[in-house]
Order: structure tokens, then sequence, then C-alpha cells
């Protein structure tokens, strides 16, 4: 979906999902948000993966000291620069999150949510990888998905998309157990407890896993010392 999100669901047209969002997933959307900022501080250097047309940046903005933000879409960056400005702690990036070109341990907190982890279409392991890499010591770590509650409510969003032409008809025949088909050929899907366990332990990494205001799921994780034992890791769910 990674081309999806580049050609056909980019910019304004992006901007435009939220915007028909229903109250429901309004909520979920700052649910999501409140629990990052309640992880950021004055001093704070921040990455978001994914950043698409800035609406996590802009709330960011204020929070932080400084900001940087990587899409593979030059459209949706030049959205969020329109909506955003020109401002010395900001940086607008075309990157591939799963390969970056930032320095080891150059961010405080580095963020991939609003299910960016399935959305990208990149190698998860390799994404959960080079997150890790980029934030400090110390630094944290945050990936996000939908709760399986949030279902209906996350079908009622999409559905809304196909009503308004951003995305095509939902094909219901193949939506379900967590997948919204679109018969244009766009597939949303999703990252469980268990799918998020499994790529902590791959990389063996202590994460914590919870639910929060029943919509959203976080995967939270400390960045370990570089001498740290990477045998095993720890799963924690809330």
């Amino acid at each position: 979906m990674a081309g999806y999100y580049t050609d056909n669901l980019a910019g304004e047209r992006l901007r435009a999902c939220y915007d028909v969002a229903p109250p429901a997933a309004r909520a979920y959307l700052e649910g999501e948000i409140e629990f990052v900022l309640a992880r950021t501080f004055p001093w704070a250097c921040v990455l978001e993966l994914g950043c698409g047309y800035g609406r996590v940046l802009m709330r960011l903005l204020p929070r932080v000291r400084a900001l940087a933000g990587v899409d593979t879409s030059l459209k949706s960056l030049g959205t969020a620069r329109e909506l955003l400005g020109r401002r010395s702690s900001l940086h607008l990036v075309a990157m591939d999150a799963a390969r970056m070109a930032f320095r080891d341990h150059s961010f405080d907190l580095t963020l991939c949510i609003q299910n960016g982890i399935c959305a990208f279409a990149v190698d998860r392991q390799a994404l959960f990888r080079e997150a890790v890499r980029v934030t400090r010591p110390g630094g944290t770590v945050l990936f996000s998905s939908y709760s399986d509650r949030f279902w209906p409510e996350r079908l009622a969003w999409f559905e809304a998309q196909a009503a308004h032409g951003l995305i095509g008809p939902i094909d219901h025949a193949a939506t379900g157990n967590g997948v919204i088909a679109c018969k244009d050929g766009f597939r949303s899907t999703t990252l469980g407890p268990d799918g998020f366990a499994e790529l902590a332990a791959g990389l063996g990494l202590r994460v914590v896993i919870q639910e929060v205001e029943g919509s959203s799921l976080f995967c939270e994780v400390i960045v370990p010392p570089a001498d740290a034992d990477a045998r095993g890791s720890i799963t924690e769910r809330r």
C-alpha cells in the first residue's frame, strides 16, 4: 500500500480522509495524540515515521525542541510544509522509514502511529529495527495499530472515505478479520498484540503493549543501552 499512499492518497486527499472522520474516529485519533504527547518533554528531539500532511507534527511542534518528519510522498510533505510553515526546529524529509539516513541514536522519541507499521508495506522487522537504531539508549519508540474492539468504528470511517470518493468502494466480501479491502485494490490491515510481541522477540527487545481508550493498540519500546544483552525479550501487556 506504500504506492497507494504515495500516488493515490496523499496531500490534500489524505487530509480529507481525516476531515470526514466520524466522531468515534476523531476520538480515536485524539487519544493516540494524547498518548504521544504524554511522552514528550521540552528538550526532546522527536521523529515521526510516515508524517503525512503534518497532522501529528502540528501538535508536537510547540512541545519539543526539534522535530523531524519523514514520508515517501512528496505531495504529502508539500502539504505539511504549507500547513506548518518553515521553522528552524522542523525538518521534513522524503525518506524510506525502513532505510533512514539519520545517524544512530539521533532522537529521544520515535513514533509510527495510526497503523503506519501496516500501511507502509515494508518489512516490519526492518522498520522496527530502524526505529530503534535512530533512537538513543533510554529513549522511546512508539508504534500503534487498531484495537480489535474498534472494528465497527474503523469500518464506518473507511466507509465514509469511500462515500467521498477518497478510496475505492468497500469490497464487503473481502472485508473482515481486521482487514478492510476496497474494489480499487486498497487494503488496510492491522497488527495485534501477538504480532507486536513476535517483532519484539525477534529483536530481543523489552516492550509494553497496551490498549488505549478501547481504540488504539500501542507497542512501547524503551531502547536498551548499546552493550545490553539482547538475548530474549520481555513483553508486558496492560
